[in-house]
């Protein structure tokens, strides 16, 4: 039960990510790939913070816009020098793959012996459900924030910015600009996710975002085909099953595990499960046709 238990927390940690993700390449249709980047950002801030005996609720601000500078920096690239948006999120990922070792300092960094934001905060006595009700509060939290900034009028130009750039230009609004704020935006949360993971595992790992994305993707992609299914058009909606499709891919990933798939080989499962969830639509498609 625990190993689920884990799977779900983590899941609960990669909301965040598949949030961010969900910003990025479904309001403005841009693939970011800084998501690796600025989620290792994330976790290396918090732990070096930490053994500096920051308190975690000064750290998660400091974190958030370390992601958003990340998140900007990509953005700037893209809009100003006019680089493929796919090619300026791998540049600003390799230059965070520097900038993170630098703040680390070294490859790995424990923090088990620092207090974090799931041993000052005691909900329960039990600490995997302690950290799964602080969780659900961050989760309940950001959808909140989030939902209601895409149901504002600046949301609904950041929306049209990514369905018809050109109409919405037309209408005075600068799509440059709102394309450096979403990605500041969706990085912002992305880093926020690898310091939450960070806390949850106790230490900080310099190649702990390599891949991350796929996650992140894959629970997009998961949120996207249940939109698609039942047909939602709720802003609301659309951001719970993105989150429910970060918990599902957790589950999918656990139960891959306790049926003796070797753990080398999660990577693996990993990208086979993101391609069968991406071609689902279209065989469905083809076998009605």
């Amino acid at each position: 039960m625990d190993f689920y238990l884990t799977a779900l927390l983590q899941g609960l940690c990669f909301s965040a990510i598949a949030m961010g993700i969900y910003i990025s390449m479904k309001i403005f249709n841009i693939p970011d790939i800084t998501t690796d980047g600025s989620y290792t950002l994330g976790g290396v801030v918090t732990a070096v913070l930490l053994t500096h005996h920051l308190p975690a609720y000064v750290i998660l601000p400091i974190v958030i816009v370390a992601g958003a500078i990340a998140g900007s920096l990509t953005g700037i690239i893209h809009t100003k020098l006019k680089i493929n948006p796919l090619l300026a999120g791998i540049l600003v990922m390799t230059a965070l793959y520097s900038i993170n070792l630098l703040i680390l300092g070294r490859s790995n960094v424990p923090i088990g012996n620092f207090p974090n934001l799931f041993t000052i905060i005691n909900i329960s006595t039990n600490p995997n459900h302690n950290s799964f009700w602080i969780l659900i509060v961050f989760v309940v939290v950001i959808t909140l924030i989030i939902g209601y900034l895409l149901k504002t009028d600046f949301g609904i130009a950041m929306r049209a910015t990514g369905n018809s750039e050109s109409m919405i230009r037309s209408l005075g609004v600068n799509t440059d600009r709102m394309k450096i704020i979403g990605l500041a935006l969706a990085n912002a949360l992305t880093a926020l996710s690898g310091s939450l993971f960070t806390q949850l595992q106790d230490f900080a790992d310099i190649s702990m975002g390599i891949g991350i994305v796929i996650t992140g993707l894959g629970s997009v992609i998961i949120a996207e085909t249940l939109i698609n299914w039942f047909r939602i058009t709720s802003v609301w909606l659309s951001l719970v099953l993105v989150l429910l499709g970060a918990i599902i891919f957790q589950f999918v990933l656990a139960i891959t595990l306790s049926i003796g798939v070797d753990a080398t080989l999660l990577k693996l499962v990993t990208a086979v499960f993101v391609l069968l969830i991406v071609s689902l639509p279209r065989l469905s498609f083809k076998s009605s046709s």
